[in-house]
């Protein structure tokens, strides 16, 4: 964004939040929403926008266009690295690699240094996708230094994720876990695009959501079909989530070279 318009941006929030010392930074947000802007306002600003949005989307298909298969792991910032979610994704990332295949995470902590660290010790492609956060999210140290890419925003990184990755293995994680699982059986369940693995791992943490989408989104409103079910599996091993994947490829006759 240009400079002195985002100095004008800040200086309008900073006057409403003078309005009101008092007043929580989400509220002054809301507030700004519903300031009156005039359409120079609108369009120089929102031009910046979609510049930043392409530069984020020009810099992701450059450093990812030749990573080679990849598969993305999924899970938790806050899970510590005594968890036994951390050390069943470090073990995941490491076969992944011994199987031919690189690693792709969020970049932060937890579940995702997890990821980063099992595909680096292997020496293997360790990829991370960090986004900007104001709390939780740093990139983690066991990312290739040539691909640790930061972005401002969601949609951008979560279309780098499915656009070059042959498989999801999502661990127990909060909203954004969800969030990139769930839109990842969107756009497969809409054929928006082509079906790959999607691994939930743990079936203890995983079983209150499966049974609430199969006895209500499925047989009590009729929101899914049961076909939709064999989107996903559930898994409590590495082992057993990396053979899914190894699986799903060997039918169509395809290795991790390809």
């Amino acid at each position: 964004m240009r400079e002195d318009i985002k100095q004008n941006l800040e200086a309008e929030a900073l006057d409403i939040s003078l309005i009101n010392p008092a007043m929580p930074e989400d509220d002054a947000r809301i507030k700004e929403a519903f300031q009156d802007r005039d359409w120079n306002e609108i369009k120089s600003a929102d031009s910046w926008v979609i510049f930043k949005v392409m530069a984020e989307f020009v810099e992701g298909f450059d450093k990812l266009a030749k990573i080679g298969p990849c598969v993305s792991i999924f899970g938790s910032a806050r899970t510590k690295a005594d968890n036994p979610y951390y050390l069943i994704a470090e073990e995941i990332a490491a076969k992944l690699v011994r199987h031919g295949y690189g690693v792709i995470t969020g970049g932060g902590p937890g579940i995702m240094e997890a990821g980063n660290k099992g595909a680096y010790d292997q020496g293997g492609k360790s990829v991370g996708l960090n986004i900007k956060l104001p709390f939780e999210q740093h990139s983690n140290i066991y990312i290739d230094p040539d691909k640790n890419i930061n972005f401002d925003f969601f949609f951008v990184r979560k279309v780098m994720f499915v656009k070059y990755s042959q498989g999801f293995i999502v661990l127990p994680g909060g909203f954004g876990t969800l969030d990139e699982l769930f839109e990842a059986l969107t756009l497969i369940q809409t054929k928006k695009i082509g079906r790959f693995p999607i691994i939930l791992v743990g079936r203890t943490y995983w079983s209150g959501l499966m049974d609430w989408i199969k006895s209500t989104m499925m047989e009590g409103e009729n929101n899914i079909n049961p076909e939709d079910l064999k989107l996903f599996s559930i898994v409590d091993t590495p082992d057993e989530a990396v053979r899914v994947i190894d699986e799903f490829y060997s039918k169509y006759l395809l290795k991790p070279n390809f």
